[in-house]
């Protein structure tokens, strides 16, 4: 690990306004923790908290680097890819199945007293 911070990041109480209302993760839940993990050098903690956290941060790079070179040579690359709607409905399946598996995980090691803790109707 590149880094060694005493954060809290394991225990802290979620800012997500799904998670505070239900106590179960949205989609997105555990994204910025899984960057932060990515960033200190840890991809194993950092693929365990969101599969996507890697795979979006890779995305914004490519897209930085896209965009540049599009400026620049006043050209437009990969378009038909960044608008394609095949593309975005396979990828927001991929994400309701992920999902919906993390969700499954989630209840079996949780009690309905810990999913409780984790909104704000303890």
């Amino acid at each position: 690990m590149l880094h060694n911070h005493d954060h809290h990041l394991e225990t802290d109480q979620s800012l997500c306004p799904f998670k505070m209302l239900t106590g179960f993760p949205c989609p997105g839940c555990g994204i910025t923790k899984s960057l932060v993990y990515l960033y200190e050098g840890d991809l194993q903690k950092s693929l365990s908290y969101h599969l996507f956290g890697p795979f979006a941060f890779v995305f914004c790079i490519v897209v930085i680097i896209v965009l540049t070179l599009e400026l620049k040579t006043q050209k437009e690359y990969f378009n038909s890819v960044f608008y394609s709607k095949k593309i975005a409905y396979f990828l927001g399946a991929v994400l309701i199945v992920y999902h919906i598996v993390r969700l499954v995980y989630f209840v079996r090691e949780n009690t309905f007293d810990d999913i409780l803790r984790q909104s704000i109707w303890k």
